[in-house]
């Protein structure tokens, strides 16, 4: 295994995002709607992957980023889950598997329960070429020396065989790894430590058990960061869109040689949650943003939305709203929370995975629920 860091220095003049040099990821010539001025999604449907319910869980509490893929006709969805407080010792990856399109699921399994030294969280999945992978994030003690590890599903067993820690220095996946032009893939996140910036890795052609981590630069103006972030992928060309955490804007960097050299992370021209936000490009050839990103929400996790753009266009031009805080599906409460989605195309729509609060009062813990929304394509078209 050769993992090499790569961190990179720049700087770029800080303007505010509202100001022309702000990068721009949102078609400045149309006006970015309030929460209540969302367009509603046609065709929704909505489904609970896990439902918080500690008392006949055996104390599961906290539960938390939802991982998703379609493998072999099934839908798998993972997520972190902890009898004791977020990110402490006690962390177990676990998963369910859906084999009518997340309306129902099976039982709760383990894919590693770690150990009473190591933990291991959520990561995100890799369908190919006939294998399911897993990359998940893994820490000790309260998110100290925090690393991925890298699993395949032994389909006849229903277990994930281990291959190991791919990835040190801090980094935690955040999104699916992306195919990129040159033949190797992208992994989107962030290091924790050392400031937390966003951060990817990139493998050696289709192993995915050998990766390069790569640092992303940030401007020297930024306040303090979550950098969790998530990519899209054109070729060699990827934009990296992460959450701040100084302020309840979008960041934002470019790379033109296949995720090696980036431009120095940038506030962006959208307001955006401070929550993982989750990014693609559809078969439609439109670029999507899962996070809530409105014009008068800030730092608000409600409600859930979903930008996008034109077909082959860069810049997002609507967004839409998946749902609201309160709402007949799942876990309803003004006070809910909906973050850390999770994004998968299958078949004609979109399968949304994330996380909701509930609404539950002094909720620091994460004590959530998973759930799933999917939408129809053809109702993301924009005219």
């Amino acid at each position: 295994m050769n993992i090499t860091r790569r961190t990179l220095l720049g700087s770029l003049a800080f303007n505010g995002w509202a100001q022309p040099a702000a990068e721009q990821i949102w078609d400045p010539a149309v006006r970015l709607p309030k929460a209540a001025e969302l367009t509603e999604l046609a065709g929704l449907r909505f489904s609970v992957i896990k439902k918080y319910e500690p008392e006949r869980d055996g104390g599961y509490g906290f539960l938390h980023g939802v991982g998703l893929a379609w493998h072999k006709g099934k839908l798998y969805a993972s997520f972190a889950h902890n009898k004791n407080p977020e990110n402490t010792t006690g962390e177990e990856a676990r998963w369910r598997v859906s084999e009518d399109g997340g309306q129902t699921w099976s039982a709760v399994f383990d894919m590693d329960k770690g150990t009473p030294e190591v933990a291991v969280s959520h990561g995100s999945f890799l369908s190919h070429r006939g294998k399911l992978w897993a990359f998940m994030g893994a820490f000790s003690g309260k998110r100290e020396n925090v690393h991925t590890r890298a699993y395949v599903l032994d389909e006849k067993r229903n277990s994930w065989q281990p291959r190991g820690v791919i990835v040190r220095e801090g980094f935690w996946p955040m999104q699916e790894p992306l195919r990129m032009s040159n033949g190797n893939w992208i992994l989107a996140g962030f290091d924790v430590g050392n400031g937390n910036p966003a951060a990817v890795a990139i493998s050696k052609g289709d192993d995915f058990t050998n990766w390069e981590h790569v640092v992303i630069p940030r401007d020297s103006a930024l306040k303090t960061m979550w950098g969790e972030s998530t990519v899209i992928v054109d070729g060699n060309q990827v934009l990296n869109i992460a959450r701040y955490g100084g302020e309840a804007l979008a960041l934002v960097s470019r790379s033109s040689d296949g995720g090696r050299a980036w431009t120095p992370m940038r506030v962006a021209n959208l307001p955006m949650a401070t929550s993982k936000p989750y990014a693609g490009t559809l078969s439609t050839r439109q670029r999507y943003l899962v996070c809530t990103t409105t014009a008068d929400t800030k730092g608000q996790r409600a409600p859930l939305t979903i930008a996008v753009g034109r077909p082959g266009q860069a810049l997002f031009s609507k967004v839409f709203r998946i749902r609201n805080a309160e709402h007949s599906a799942g876990e309803s409460d003004p006070g809910a929370r909906l973050a850390y989605p999770y994004a998968v195309e299958h078949k004609g729509h979109l399968y949304i995975g994330y996380s909701n609060s509930g609404g539950r009062r002094g909720n620091k813990n994460n004590d959530n629920s998973a759930e799933l929304a999917v939408i129809p394509l053809d109702s993301l078209r924009v005219a």
